[in-house]
């Protein structure tokens, strides 16, 4: 399993405004690791730095103890791959060839379209629900649909590392289940490593090995749930009072929110 590994890292875009600085990280292999925080904390911008879709300003991400910015994207591609924010399909193009997208990291002017190739594009088709759909234009799709869609063309691609930017976006709620659950079963199946941010910080501790919580660009905290929720941390990175208790199902950390017109009871 390579090692991915943030050191350092200043992250800015366009403007110059720094949204990530001295961030160190290492992601655990073989384990679901969740970002939590609130807007604009920097987790999309790490995300995007730890695929290689944004350079450092300064630091470095390295991959297997290279920078993975002086390896060929070929091979990064077939090492990590990601489902960033609201992903945009070509106009008119099928489920089936969005999915099938996700194999070009493997492709050589040698070796073409394969076995291999066509076994993982049903796999992660069927893996996603989407194997009726597979004629139909992307375009055409409901949202939560369209969502599974760029799920399981990252699925597809097949890269040990797998990197998703708000997964369960526009998902009904059994859905949203339905796909951490498949994430669960890539892991614990094949081993992949998973890096995801995710809003619902119940969702987050019921599926993370290891959370890590982002504010102002910076880690606050990481580790287990149990380690890493608390009622004092929520405040000071969401700016939510709360109440942490088992969760009666999972006995993971479940966050009650205190909002200003609740009356707690005594």
């Amino acid at each position: 399993m390579p090692e991915l590994r943030a050191t350092g890292v200043r992250l800015a875009y366009h403007n110059n405004m720094v949204v990530v600085d001295d961030l160190d990280l290492t992601v655990p292999d073989g384990r679901i690791s969740v970002i939590v925080g609130a807007n604009a904390s920097g987790k999309s911008t790490l995300l995007r730095a730890l695929a290689r879709l944004l350079i450092p300003r300064a630091g470095s991400v390295h991959l297997d103890g290279r920078s993975i910015h002086e390896m060929p994207t070929r091979q990064v591609a077939t090492q990590v791959g990601i489902l960033p924010q609201g992903p945009v399909a070509p106009e008119g193009l099928t489920v089936g060839d969005l999915v099938g997208r996700g194999r070009a990291p493997h492709q050589r002017w040698w070796h073409q379209w394969s076995a291999t190739d066509e076994h993982e594009v049903a796999e992660a088709l069927r893996l996603t629900g989407l194997t009726d759909l597979a004629r139909r234009p992307v375009d055409e799709l409901s949202g939560g649909q369209r969502q599974r869609a760029w799920i399981a063309m990252a699925i597809a691609q097949g890269t040990p590392i797998l990197l998703l930017d708000e997964p369960t976006t526009y998902l009904d709620l059994a859905h949203q289940i339905d796909v951490l659950d498949l994430i669960v079963d890539l892991n614990r199946r094949e081993g992949r490593t998973v890096v995801m941010v995710l809003h619902d910080l119940n969702q987050a501790c019921r599926y993370a090995d290891h959370m890590i919580a982002m504010r102002s660009g910076r880690i606050v905290a990481e580790g287990g749930p149990a380690e890493v929720i608390t009622a004092e941390l929520v405040e000071e990175v969401f700016g939510l009072r709360c109440r942490v208790i088992a969760d009666p199902v999972a006995g993971t950390p479940l966050v009650l929110p205190v909002g200003r017109h609740v009356v707690e009871p005594g």
